[in-house]
């Protein structure tokens, strides 16, 4: 099941970024971790860093794959991403969280999400 979860991970991943691109935005990093966990894509639209968090589902069955973003794991990618900021020394560039829900080949990207 790990497996199948962690290759499916993969071709959302794949399908967000192709998205991404599509919309206009400047992929910066993928896969982005440190100690404390990991960002799925680090992205440039316009003067915005927009840290993504991609979940990808073959189904419903488990309910929306945005539902898998938990405060616990927004609270984690959050303290990633200061970490990131620190690191790139981007304390003045306006940032924002977005979650991409791929279900299928179908993308739902949420803006804003956290």
């Amino acid at each position: 099941m790990k497996e199948y979860n962690h290759k499916e991970g993969v071709v959302g991943e794949t399908l967000a970024q192709k998205y991404l691109k599509k919309m206009g935005y400047k992929i910066i990093e993928c896969n982005y971790s440190n100690l404390i966990g990991e960002i799925d894509i680090i992205a440039k639209q316009k003067e915005y860093f927009v840290f993504i968090e991609v979940k990808a589902r073959g189904t419903y069955a488990f309910g929306r794959p945005c539902e898998a973003v938990t405060p616990y794991k927004q609270n984690k990618i959050r303290k990633v991403a200061q970490i990131y900021i620190k690191q790139h020394r981007i304390f003045n560039a306006p940032c924002r969280f977005d979650v991409i829900e791929v279900l299928g080949e179908k993308i739902n990207h949420i803006e804003n999400a956290f």
